[in-house]
């Protein structure tokens, strides 16, 4: 076992002193020592149970044979800290996150892993980390949240409470009325009930082979998740006793290319967050998988969107794709248009991908449609090129409320703050294109993401009359004409940043299109004369972040060699 380096051995009483010091028997030593990774953190709602979750995995350890040992990683609330500066280190804290990971599962050298994630990119930074220790490992969530319910019975979410806000100040709804969606719109312990980018990435993990089935829609603090959380454990503990079965599922051999694939294809299958992009990019680095940017389109034309989930739908939440037969369900029906769109590949469940999904089947063909009456023929994301994103920028088409093609006139804003007000002040007109730089990895720094501009445009009746384009990213819960991760950014001499107000924007998402309609000349003017925007910081992290970071189309990750 890995573990036996600071366990066995004569050299290694001083070693064996500090275990015992924490509780250790000699029985103890002779088995394996499971690290249980808890993103417990009392002020995220779908973490703040995380600590009872990890008692009940670390029971389940203990009866099936090995040693639990639970340490901890930060976390971020991004709905909390989104529209304040606090949301600059939301990306950022994934880094920290998968650091994390590396250092205390290899400092100890613990044989397997439970990882117990649950939002945003808490769960791609513990799958980084977890990819670079490379020991079995399961990964099982806190849960969605269940939908909220207004007075009057309306299903609602997060996504509504942003939105509620433009209402009001539209005056569209009372006080009173907004009120209630504060107090209901998130009525319980859980990530955010919609496809928004925790149950996204969640659900993703699934067809990644690296969650058991239900992690993405089983609903959080109910007995069937408790169930899970038991499965994990006896399955980590399964493996971890047996020398083959560690060597078989260490987990670069289960996320492989076929996994990177399998997920971006159920990710168009579900319509998911545009920042599941950016995640599975890093993911895909990490993981030394060759995969780009570019390669995002091939898949989507290939894949049928099947599932419409709020914020595209604000009917449907996880527990409802739950019910309605779960991932593997979508799973399967994405095979039914051809053998090759998912690649069968090993599972931590020892089974294969298809093994696993042989089954499953539809159980209400309102929620997760069939192939052959599909939301769309192609998936729920697209990336743009043009002379206005040379490297590619992102839209959730899944969540598309006006036209799939249109031109219109910039309205500039550096930053979201400017642009914030500049909404709420009436400068943004239908026929619009709205336009926040300086959001990007570096120029942020840390790519906040932004929920508030384009909740505004929605509560201000103005969704399917704008696009909005930014070098900064979305909230899961975004929908609209709303395409970000533009890249080059602003902050490194990006076309983005040359844009002044009135310049003719055109965007054709199914011809993947976003260009500016500017000359050559006018254009090489404008690179001559530009200087980028650098913000003053006084956060020595976000320094450092600015200093290492790569842009968007790189999946935002760290430089490690200078």
């Amino acid at each position: 076992m890995r573990s036996d380096e600071v366990k066995k051995g004569y050299d290694r009483a001083p070693h064996r002193s500090l275990f015992r010091a924490t509780g250790l028997k000699d029985d103890d030593f002779g088995k394996p020592f499971i690290g249980v990774a808890n993103s417990f953190i009392e002020i995220i709602p779908g973490h703040f149970f995380l600590n009872k979750v990890a008692e009940i995995i670390k029971e389940e350890i203990r009866a099936n044979g090995c040693v639990p040992f639970e340490f901890n990683t930060i976390g971020v609330d991004d709905g909390i800290a989104m529209g304040h500066d606090g949301m600059l280190f939301s990306l950022p804290s994934r880094e920290l996150i998968a650091n994390s990971i590396e250092t205390v599962m290899n400092a100890h050298k613990l044989d397997a892993m439970i990882a117990i994630p649950n939002c945003d990119k808490i769960v791609p930074g513990m799958i980084m980390g977890a990819i670079r220790v490379n020991v079995p490992t399961i990964f099982v969530s806190g849960g969605p949240m269940a939908k909220g319910h207004t007075k009057d019975g309306v299903p609602i979410d997060l996504a509504t409470a942003f939105e509620a806000v433009g209402q009001f100040e539209k005056g569209d709804i009372t006080e009173e009325e907004l009120t209630d969606i504060e107090c209901n719109a998130c009525p319980s312990g859980g990530s955010c009930s919609g496809m928004f980018t925790a149950n996204s990435m969640n659900t993703l993990m699934e067809a990644m082979g690296i969650a058991l089935p239900g992690n993405g829609t089983i609903l959080a603090l109910t007995p069937e998740r408790e169930e899970l959380y038991r499965k994990a454990a006896r399955r980590i503990c399964e493996i971890a006793k047996d020398n083959q079965a560690r060597e078989k599922f260490k987990l670069s051999n289960i996320l492989n290319e076929n996994a990177v694939r399998n997920a971006f294809a159920v990710d168009m299958a579900m319509g998911g967050s545009s920042n599941t992009v950016l995640h599975m990019l890093a993911i895909a680095k990490e993981a030394g998988v060759n995969f780009e940017l570019s390669d995002i389109n091939a898949i989507s034309k290939r894949v049928s969107h099947i599932a419409k989930i709020s914020p595209s739908l604000s009917t449907v939440h996880m527990e409802d794709i739950n019910k309605a037969g779960g991932v593997n369900a979508v799973l399967k029906e994405m095979t039914k248009r051809g053998n090759d769109i998912l690649l069968d590949n090993l599972t931590i469940s020892g089974e294969s991908l298809y093994e696993k999904i042989k089954d499953a089947y539809i159980k209400d063909t309102n929620v997760i449609h069939t192939i052959d009456n599909p939301y769309s023929k192609v998936g729920g994301l697209a990336i743009l090129y043009g002379n206005l994103a040379q490297q590619g920028a992102v839209i959730k088409t899944a969540g598309i409320t006006g036209a799939r093609a249109l031109t219109g006139k910039a309205v500039c804003f550096d930053g979201q703050p400017e642009a914030i007000a500049g909404i709420l002040g009436g400068k943004v007109k239908a026929g619009d294109v709205v336009v926040i730089r300086y959001e990007g990895p570096k120029g942020g720094p840390g790519m906040q993401e932004m929920l508030a501009p384009t909740s505004l445009i929605m509560g201000m009746g103005l969704g399917d009359k704008v696009a909005l384009i930014t070098d900064g990213r979305f909230s899961g819960a975004t929908r609209g004409a709303s395409i970000g991760h533009v890249s080059p950014e602003a902050a490194e001499g990006g076309m983005i940043g040359l844009l002044k107000d009135g310049d003719e924007i055109h965007i054709d998402v199914d011809q993947y299109i976003l260009e500016v309609h500017l000359s050559d000349e006018e254009i090489a003017k404008r690179k001559a004369e530009f200087v980028p925007l650098k913000k003053s910081l006084t956060s020595k992290w976000l320094g450092q972040y600015r200093a290492l970071v790569t842009n968007a189309s790189s999946g935002a990750v760290l430089k490690t060699d200078l």
